[in-house]
């Protein structure tokens, strides 16, 4: 088993354990965001409680899981991809293509990452409507997750190298 090999297993279980723990926090998001809306309704068509802060929470909530979700996508290969093209290539093409797409995508979630950070701090000088909080938290989303999908991006560069299939399928890590 060569050092190549054992990287590339390495970077596997790492993206593995990385995408489960990230689809959880994920669906615990979505159910808080059912649980919040299912309150949002219940007071607006029946207790009338008038309660000022369901609809801005859910929107927090939504832009979390949303973008937290996007490196599950990056985990399974489903988010980016030109597969139409991509398709139909000759493999020996598709490996130095899925390869620099890889590096693209990096280099974009690092981009954002880097600048995410300012627009985080920037909320954290604006308050949010009805909370009373400031924005650092709702905007952090942005930094954290593209934090989150560069380092799901390198990992998953690692683990295929260039020899994923676009048809969905992940030549076997040897």
């Amino acid at each position: 088993m060569g050092a190549d090999s054992s990287l590339r297993q390495a970077a596997a279980r790492l993206s593995d354990g990385l995408n489960w723990f990230i689809e959880r926090v994920v669906a615990a998001i979505m159910l808080l965001m059912v649980f919040d809306v299912w309150l949002g309704v219940l007071d607006r068509y029946g207790f009338h409680w008038q309660l000022p802060w369901p609809e801005e929470l859910a929107r927090y909530l939504m832009i979390w899981a949303a973008l937290l979700a996007i490196s599950c996508g990056i985990a399974r290969r489903e988010h980016i991809g030109l597969t139409i093209l991509l398709d139909r290539l000759p493999s020996a093409l598709r490996a130095p293509i899925l390869m620099v797409m890889d590096l693209v995508s990096l280099l974009i979630f690092a981009y954002i990452a880097w600048y995410g950070i300012d627009f985080a701090q920037a909320g954290a000088k604006r308050q949010a409507m009805i909370f009373g909080m400031t924005l650092a938290l709702p905007f952090a989303a942005v930094p954290v997750s593209a934090a989150i999908a560069c380092l799901q991006q390198v990992l998953v560069a690692i683990r295929d190298m260039g020899k994923y299939s676009a048809t969905g399928s992940t030549e076997e890590v040897k």
